[in-house]
């Protein structure tokens, strides 16, 4: 920290900061925890949609000189690929990606798919991707896209150097995460001598460089029927949103509805008196395409005809899971609105040494007796405490009367009527009554309320 090195003047400091990242975890956590306390939540964390194709790779076939690159060429494929512009042809992670000349790519398979949940993805199928950095090395072209993975400054970033409170730091970086991605042109030997042609060429299965629009290096992306109907603006039943987009592009119109209690959101294309087509969209992909003309009947499609495109389940590596987490799961509608036990930590049928220790005793609720209750006890109800009189009794016979023309309550405002002990009707003489005999008990008081 500022002054620690002892000097009394001018100082250098080197403070190694905290990463915005951290920061904004620690205040996502307790969100997440004060959300929590208030009300149950529950939610899934899963992988993002990869689907089976890009897991496969086909290698590429191009001619490659014997002889090693020399300086001019070397210069030549700098100036030609430099700030080159091209289209992401698969799903691009935010780390590495090794590619062998006319060979195999590392990582493919499932760790591929790994690299790209774990990491993230730099860039979707048809996204504009722009080489940021090249380097040639002894056997390998390195490019960056959209700016690498790494921060440009990995340690100065770090370091400051102030006098006092006040530190500047030696480079500027405004604290935002690296989004971009590194590819790795690797060649058995040595780098032969070759063109900016020939490494677009080697590049293709991963960026094409090719000029062209957004959709149509997406629809390259795609199979044959999927890449004409995009190209020649048709919707298909079964495509999803990105697909739509590049197709019919933004819809003038969004409307949302229910339909047999799903949510339904309608993407109206053109206005009368040309043709207007609604497009129907449950969740993320079409499932109802509608076309009107002025003087014609509607065309209606609701039938698939995406085939079983969408039926290979999206890849997943093994050391990813869906985590769900809250109190409750999906369960019976019945059992939906039943009380929840208090939050524990104990396992289901878990037994403490202590749950029945009769040395540590557990507190129970307190219970009065019948009558007196208090406001806010189990069972409390205004009339519990109201007994009714016992049958051949009147709850005036003990008390005094009032005399004629006087209040009928006391000047106190209080009531000081008490029962009296209860009396049989026909007591026993003394000679019958044992002389063991105990004498009957009192009544239990009874509370009469007030008149005011």
């Amino acid at each position: 920290m500022p002054g620690s090195t002892g000097f009394p003047r001018l100082s250098a400091v080197a403070s190694l900061r905290p990463s915005p990242c951290v920061g904004a975890a620690l205040v996502c956590a307790a969100a997440a925890c004060a959300a929590t306390a208030a009300r149950a939540q529950v939610f899934i964390v899963q992988p993002e949609h990869i689907e089976q194709r890009y897991s496969q790779f086909d290698p590429t076939t191009v001619q490659l000189s014997g002889a090693p690159l020399t300086t001019v060429g070397r210069e030549r494929l700098l100036r030609f690929l430099q700030a080159e512009q091209g289209f992401a042809m698969r799903p691009l992670p935010v780390g590495n990606l090794d590619l062998k000349a006319n060979g195999s790519m590392e990582p493919n398979g499932e760790k591929y798919i790994d690299e790209l949940h774990t990491k993230g993805i730099c860039a979707k199928p048809g996204e504009r991707v722009v080489v940021t950095d090249i380097k040639v090395r002894d056997n390998t072209i390195v490019l960056e896209l959209n700016g690498g993975p790494d921060h440009k400054h990995k340690y100065l970033r770090h370091i400051s150097i102030g006098m006092g409170q006040d530190d500047n730091p030696i480079v500027p970086d405004d604290g935002r995460p690296p989004a971009g991605s590194r590819l790795i042109l690797v060649f058995p030997g040595r780098v032969p001598d070759l063109s900016g042609e020939q490494v677009e060429a080697l590049l293709k299965p991963m960026v094409d460089f090719g000029v062209k629009s957004p959709a149509e290096a997406y629809a390259e992306t795609l199979p044959n029927f999927i890449r004409k109907a995009i190209l020649e603006h048709r919707v298909l039943i079964g495509m999803d949103r990105d697909m739509l987009i590049y197709a019919k592009g933004q819809p003038h119109r969004k409307v949302r509805e229910q339909e047999n209690g799903q949510p339904v959101e309608i993407w109206i294309y053109g206005e009368a008196p040309l043709p207007v087509e609604f497009v129907r969209l449950n969740g993320n992909y079409v499932i109802r395409d509608e076309l009107g003309k002025v003087g014609e009947p509607l065309v209606v499609r609701n039938e698939n005809e995406m085939g079983d495109y969408w039926g290979t389940q999206p890849v997943v590596a093994a050391s990813q899971h869906e985590v769900q987490l809250g109190d409750r799961t999906a369960v019976d509608v019945s059992e939906q609105n039943a009380p929840k036990a208090p939050p524990t930590l104990r396992q289901p049928g878990e037994q403490l040494p202590t749950d029945n220790d009769k040395d540590r005793p557990t507190i129970q609720p307190t219970k009065f007796p019948p009558g007196m209750q208090r406001p806010g006890d189990p069972g409390y109800s205004p009339t519990v405490s109201a007994q009714q009189p016992a049958s051949g009794s009147s709850p005036s016979a003990n008390c005094p009367q009032p005399a004629a023309g006087s209040s009928p309550t006391p000047a106190s405002g209080t009531s000081t009527c008490a029962a009296a002990p209860k009396t049989q009707a026909n007591p026993p003489t003394p000679a019958t009554q044992p002389a063991t005999s105990t004498p009957p008990a009192a009544a239990a008081p009874q509370f009469v309320p007030s008149s005011r």
